[in-house]
């Protein structure tokens, strides 16, 4: 974060973290709270590691940390509410128009028509609540909440939800989100359903996820088993492997940039864990559309990229930083049966990317 950020965000959070002097002691200076916070969420370091270095007691950063990552996400989120700037730092699309520009910058940078997102979630590992029992162990044998998260074509959060129960099944971890429900019942304001350059067939407007989500109308994810090479369910999911790619790219420059993440987040009190989770993910936001920290955040070879001539994927730097990383964990996969419009919708976004108008030179290459 560079200084200016840094700046902003003191002064948008500051009359949230100041605390009075009493006749006991001088109160800890906001810029100190700020420190310690972003220093705890930018390495994971222990509260005693923090009290040695910004010479604060640990049972203070017990507190500050705490107070101050949930006045960061009250701060940015009010912020919505009273710019005149586009500069959302985590805001669902709010109508046709808003949809329209993201899948536009998908087309535009991932050569994927129609799709308004990427959708993705994350075990994120914590210690067992207090007095919970089993209710956050998951499959994996470790204790969790659930992130799930949409991401637009600039690998920026525009929905998330923290907090489900790890032994939840990420299918109903999906559906009981307000984002999923909306989906579900086309309350989400998508542009109506139009055929593809060069077809007919009107197709609706959607997302794009893995194996962990179900394949509906509106939710495209690939074919499974074994996928012939060169054969046009190989070339489909190659292609919405690219666009789906972006998730993946945001949860791992999360990971690579927040520390905390490398291992089991060390809360027992899930209110906390929650809305450290959160802070995270507004100054990932935040990070990304501040044009003076845009290049810190996130460097040139950061993300996955591919060679213009050729398309070959080139690894981001993240996936070697966050490679022995425990803290984040992918949700599993659950076969479902689809109904047979979900199939016809992925069978024309299939024959769209064979066709003259919807293919790319390099996909024979690449799949």
């Amino acid at each position: 974060m560079s200084q200016i950020d840094y700046n902003i965000l003191l002064d948008m959070i500051r009359p949230l973290i100041t605390k009075r002097d009493t006749v006991m002691r001088e109160a800890i200076p906001a810029e100190i709270r700020l420190a310690i916070t972003l220093r705890y969420l930018a390495t994971g370091d222990s509260y005693a590691s923090l009290s040695f270095l910004f010479k604060v007691s640990t049972q203070s950063i017990s507190k500050i940390v705490p107070e101050v990552a949930k006045s960061i996400c009250s701060a940015l989120k009010d912020y919505i509410k009273v710019s005149l700037l586009m500069n959302w730092y985590i805001r669902l699309p709010q109508d046709t128009g808003d949809w329209r520009v993201v899948a536009n910058n998908f087309d535009k940078n991932w050569n994927f028509p129609h799709c308004c997102g990427a959708m993705d979630g994350k075990h994120v590992l914590i210690r067992c609540p207090q007095n919970s029992g089993s209710t956050f162990f998951n499959y994996k044998g470790t204790f969790s909440i659930v992130l799930f998260g949409v991401v637009d074509a600039d690998y920026c959060f525009t929905y998330v939800n923290v907090g489900y129960q790890g032994r939840i099944s990420d299918g109903g971890v999906f559906k009981n989100t307000e984002f999923g429900k909306r989906l579900e019942k086309n309350q989400l304001k998508l542009p109506k359903e139009e055929a593809l350059p060069g077809r007919t067939l009107p197709i609706p407007y959607g997302l794009v996820a893995d194996d962990a989500f179900p394949l509906t109308t509106n939710i495209m994810k690939p074919f499974p088993g074994e996928i012939t090479r060169n054969s046009p369910n190989s070339i489909f999911n190659y292609r919405l492997s690219r666009a789906r790619r972006i998730v993946e790219n945001a949860f791992g420059l999360l990971s690579a940039v927040f520390r905390i993440f490398r291992k089991p987040l060390e809360l027992t009190e899930l209110e906390i864990a929650i809305n450290v989770v959160l802070c995270c993910i507004y100054l990932h936001n935040l990070l990304r559309k501040q044009c003076s920290s845009r290049n810190i955040h996130a460097p040139f070879g950061t993300f996955d990229s591919e060679d213009a001539s050729c398309g070959e994927i080139i690894p981001g730097s993240w996936r070697k930083t966050t490679q022995s990383d425990r803290g984040l964990q992918p949700l599993s996969s659950i076969p479902r049966k689809p109904s047979n419009d979900a199939k016809e919708v992925r069978n024309e976004f299939q024959q769209y990317f064979l066709s003259e108008e919807g293919s790319v030179q390099w996909q024979d290459k690449y799949m």
